[in-house]
């Protein structure tokens, strides 16, 4: 064939191609991109590490810390460790008591290998302890490297969230250094939850509540030094949007939960930085069991007290046989109904729940979003036989986000979350953006919505003749955006969403 002839074929191919594309959009060709590569493991990972991931709305700061960080904490501390049990311990470090100053694991492998696998699950081999067990245990283990470094933790966290296209955090943490805590337990239970309160906040909250607001601004101000923010050579975690969640120990005694409690409601409401409260520990606990119907009592008139706070709880985090049918069937509805949950953590018990489908239909209704984190349903709530509930979820129009929970004990990353969700439950992109567009707009960020309506995602009439591809918008929707935090982040993650597809 002569050149003139072959040069003619590839302009009619490249017509013919453009016409038969015209009608399709980036969206639609970037579903077909991923449908093309579902089955290819290394373009599926390339593809879905370079997409926009909004917020991670499910975030233990504790445990999306890598271990070879909280080595290195416990060694710039002077910390031990307990061999028999892989816990750090302050001095005085004994060599002969087989407590060694962490410093050494540096120079002995043995023991250094030893703490990354106490502290994650990396090398785990069941035996005296089953996964679960040994995942939880990793976080008494490592927490004396955690008290001086928030910081640095948040710095590590923020950093490599940023690296993976995630431009909001809410992460979950104790923002008193157990102060509230303490005080409970000194002050002892009182069942008058009212009265309770009075003397909590006697007792010294507010105070307290104003050095945790210290400490988190000097927290937040190492992390912006060692990400350099600022500097020309910042790094890219300084663009992403940080909240905090205060953490409730839902398996302490009860004076011990209300004050925690108190204490979240109180920093909340004082420190617009502080976007919520909820439950942490064990759900299968046998005194959070126990207490559960309690703890929402506790909830329910802390909301009354504190209506602008906002409420997500980690509930159904449980499986048949971990505990009695009967804990299997009011924990997400009590959550929702008692405990004014407006998220939900996990909820994997769904399908074993009192009237499910009903369950499903309210958080439908009520637009209650789930907190899907798939490496922990995969490490520790996965039962043979028994599916996970995210298909009905998605049927019902329940809506759903990804989330992280505890990456660094989990040795895992946000990319690989979401490899998992898709090659687990067969997931499209359609899926994905939708889930990644619920961040965002079932966060705690203030302001309105850049949604006029979520379920199709139609822009409000402010901005609704702009695109975010444009050089310019209009100064109302300028002027929307400048009023709303919300509303601001979610036009960004559309921008990002139409750089990506132009690509495919």
């Amino acid at each position: 064939m002569r050149r003139s002839d072959l040069l003619a074929v590839l302009i009619l191919f490249g017509s013919m191609l453009a016409a038969a594309q015209g009608g399709v959009s980036p969206e639609q060709r970037t579903a077909r991109h991923m449908e093309a590569i579902r089955r290819e493991p290394t373009r599926l990972l390339l593809f879905l590490r370079q997409m926009p991931k909004g917020g991670d709305l499910h975030n233990h700061l504790s445990g999306a810390v890598y271990a070879e960080s909280y080595i290195e904490y416990a060694a710039q501390d002077g910390l031990c460790v307990d061999r028999a049990t892989s816990t750090l311990v302050p001095p005085p470090c004994d060599d002969a008591q087989q407590r060694p100053p962490v410093r050494s694991a540096f120079e002995d492998p043995a023991l250094y290998n030893q703490l990354v696998d106490a502290f994650s699950i990396l090398n785990f081999q069941p035996g005296a302890e089953t996964l679960a067990q040994h995942f939880f245990h990793a976080f008494l283990k490592f927490d004396a490297a955690t008290w001086n470094h928030r910081g640095d933790m948040l710095a590590e966290v923020v950093s490599r969230a940023a690296a993976e296209h995630i431009t909001y955090l809410e992460l979950i943490s104790a923002l008193d250094h157990m102060e509230a805590s303490a005080l409970g337990a000194r002050l002892g239970w009182d069942a008058d939850l009212p009265r309770m309160r009075l003397k909590l906040l006697d007792a010294g909250i507010p105070a307290r509540v104003e050095s945790a607001r210290r400490r988190l601004d000097a927290a937040e101000g190492t992390m912006r030094e060692r990400m350099r923010c600022g500097r020309p050579d910042a790094d890219s975690g300084c663009q992403v949007v940080v909240r905090h969640i205060f953490e409730v120990h839902r398996a302490f005694p009860p004076e011990q939960v209300f004050a925690e409690m108190v204490f979240g409601f109180e920093m909340a409401a004082a420190d617009p930085r502080v976007v919520s409260v909820n439950l942490v520990m064990a759900e299968a606990e046998y005194v959070s069991r126990r207490d559960f119907d309690l703890h929402m009592r506790m909830m329910d008139y802390l909301h009354g007290v504190y209506p602008g706070v906002r409420i997500t709880l980690h509930a159904g985090e449980l499986t048949p046989g971990l505990v009695p049918p009967e804990d299997l069937r009011d924990h997400i509805w009590k959550s929702i109904q008692a405990g004014h949950a407006q998220r939900i953590g996990h909820g994997v018990d769904v399908l074993h729940e009192r009237d499910a489908e009903e369950l499903l239909r309210e958080m439908a209704r009520r637009k209650i979003l789930v907190e899907f984190t798939p490496s922990t349903h995969e490490l520790l709530l996965s039962t043979p036989g028994v599916p996970h509930p995210l298909p009905l979820y998605l049927k019902f129009g329940v809506p759903v986000a990804v989330a992280t929970d505890d990456i660094g004990v989990a040795r895992s990353d946000t990319t690989a979350e979401y490899m998992r969700a898709v090659q687990h439950f067969g997931l499209t992109y359609g899926d994905l953006k939708k889930m990644v567009r619920h961040s965002l707009e079932y966060s705690f960020l203030t302001g309105d919505s850049l949604w006029a309506d979520a379920a199709t995602f139609r822009p409000v009439a402010a901005c609704a003749s702009d695109s975010p591809r444009a050089a310019k918008i209009s100064q109302g929707c300028r002027s929307f955006l400048e009023r709303s935090p919300r509303a601001k982040l979610q036009w960004d993650l559309e921008g990002q969403f139409d750089r990506f597809e132009s690509r495919f």
